[in-house]
């Protein structure tokens, strides 16, 4: 399963981004092998509006199963939702560190955001 994580840097020893739709980048990880590419998201770090739901978009195009983030509105909620992408919310420290935390259990599939829109 790949996951997307939403992270401050290139390197799984990048501190997970707690914003997911203006997050500089997304770490796409098969965990099981540690693979990973990093994906820039430039274009959504400084939009007016609607970046969780493109950044959601985004990420659905790039064939994950999951996302891992620090907090998630409810339109990127929704988005990621239709795209039938499990979603962990409250991720903190590294990405690697996050990664190890979904493997262990200690984060758990949400089904609803944790913020409301527009949160920076």
């Amino acid at each position: 399963m790949k996951i997307a994580v939403s992270s401050q840097g290139e390197t799984l020893q990048s501190q997970v981004d707690p914003r997911f739709g203006r997050a500089r980048y997304f770490l796409v990880i098969d965990p099981e092998t540690k693979e990973f590419t990093c994906h820039d998201n430039v274009q959504n770090l400084n939009a007016a509006q609607g970046a969780g739901i493109q950044a959601a978009r985004n990420v659905i195009n790039l064939g994950v199963e999951g996302v891992i983030t620090g907090n998630l509105g409810p339109k990127a909620f929704a988005t990621l939702n239709a795209g039938n992408i499990a979603m962990y919310i409250g991720a903190k420290g590294t990405v690697q560190d996050a990664i190890d935390q979904l493997q262990a259990g200690r984060l758990q599939a949400v089904s609803q955001p944790n913020v409301e829109g527009h949160w920076v």
